[in-house]
C-alpha cells in the first residue's frame, strides 16, 4: 500500500517538475528530463500498480521481473537481435530502399512509367504484412533472407513514393536557372532536384526504420529457425512466459529507437542547409 502511494506522489513531484521546465528557456539538458521523468513515473507506477493490486505475472509483469529476465539473458536476447534486426531488417531495409530510389529515378526520367508504376504502387503499399509474409516465407526458406524480402517490400513503396514527389518539389525558377546554366538533366538531377527532394527521402527513411523491424519480427511467426525475436515472442507467449515476451519487446523497442535516431542524425548531416534542420539549432 506504502508503495503504491509512492508511486502517486512521485507522479505528481514529476508533472509538476515537467511543468516547470516548461516555462524554463529551451536548453538541450533540460530538455532531457521531461521524457526521463515521465519514463521513470510509468515504470514507478506499473511496478506499484502489479504489486498494489496483485496483478499474476502471466498476464502482465512487474518491470523489476523484466529487468532480471533482460539481464539473465542477454546471450539469447543477443542472438535473437542479430537475426532479426541486423540480418532480417537491416538488410531488407537496405535493399527496399536502394531499389526504390532507383525505381524512383526511372519513373522521373520516363513520364509514361511514372504513370504505369505509381498507381500500381500505391495499390501494393496497402497489402497487409500478415499476407504477403507467408508467401515470401514459402519462396525463400525459414532463413533470414525471407525476413529480409518481407522488409524489403514494406519499406519499398513508402521510399518510393516520396523520393518520386520530393523530386518533384524544385521550384521551377531554380530549374530555368539550371537551364540558364545550360546544366544538363543529370547535373539539374544532382545539384538542385535531389538536394531539394532530401527532406521527403529522409521523411520516408525515417518512418520505414519502424515498419522494416515489425516487418521482421511479424514475418518471423510464419516460419523462422530457433532464434529471433518473433520466433521467441511467438513460442514463449503459449509458454506464459511474458517477461521474456516483454523482454523481447524492450530490445526491439531499442534497437528501433537507435535505426531512427541514426537516421535522425544522418538527416541533420545531409540537410544542414534546410530550415527545418536550422530551426533545430
Amino acid at each position: 500500500m506504502t508503495y503504491f502511494w509512492a508511486a502517486m506522489v512521485f507522479w505528481i513531484l514529476a508533472w509538476m517538475t515537467n511543468i516547470w521546465i516548461a516555462r524554463q528557456n529551451e536548453t538541450k539538458i533540460l530538455n532531457l528530463f521531461p521524457p526521463i521523468l515521465f519514463g521513470v513515473s510509468v515504470m514507478f507506477i506499473w511496478e506499484a500498480s502489479v504489486v498494489h493490486f496483485e496483478v499474476s505475472p502471466v498476464i502482465l509483469p512487474p518491470p523489476s521481473a523484466i529487468y532480471y529476465k533482460f539481464i539473465s539473458s542477454i546471450p539469447i536476447l543477443w542472438g535473437d537481435f542479430v537475426q532479426t534486426a541486423l540480418k532480417g531488417a537491416l538488410t531488407g531495409y537496405f535493399m527496399g530502399c536502394g531499389a526504390a530510389f532507383v525505381v524512383s529515378l526511372i519513373a522521373d526520367r520516363f513520364k509514361f512509367f511514372e504513370r504505369g508504376v505509381l498507381p500500381i504502387a500505391n495499390f501494393l503499399a496497402a497489402m497487409p504484412i500478415i499476407g504477403i509474409a507467408p508467401i515470401l516465407v514459402m519462396w525463400y526458406g525459414y532463413g533470414w533472407q525471407s525476413k529480409a524480402a518481407v522488409v524489403a517490400v514494406m519499406v519499398f513503396f513508402p521510399i518510393l513514393i516520396n523520393t518520386v514527389q520530393g523530386i518533384k518539389m524544385s521550384d521551377k525558377i531554380h530549374r530555368d536557372l539550371m537551364q540558364t546554366y545550360n546544366a544538363n538533366y543529370i547535373q539539374t538531377l544532382l545539384k538542385l532536384r535531389l538536394a531539394t527532394a532530401m527532406p521527403f527521402i529522409f521523411n520516408g527513411l525515417k518512418i520505414c526504420t519502424t515498419l522494416s523491424l515489425i516487418g521482421a519480427i511479424v514475418a518471423e511467426f510464419f516460419g523462422s529457425p530457433i532464434r529471433g525475436m518473433g520466433f521467441r515472442i511467438s513460442t514463449e507467449a503459449p509458454r506464459f512466459a511474458l517477461d521474456m515476451v516483454w523482454a523481447e519487446i524492450t530490445v526491439a523497442a531499442i534497437a528501433g529507437s537507435l535505426f531512427y535516431g541514426g537516421v535522425v542524425l544522418l538527416e541533420k548531416k545531409i540537410t544542414f542547409w534546410h530550415p527545418s534542420q536550422r530551426g533545430r539549432a
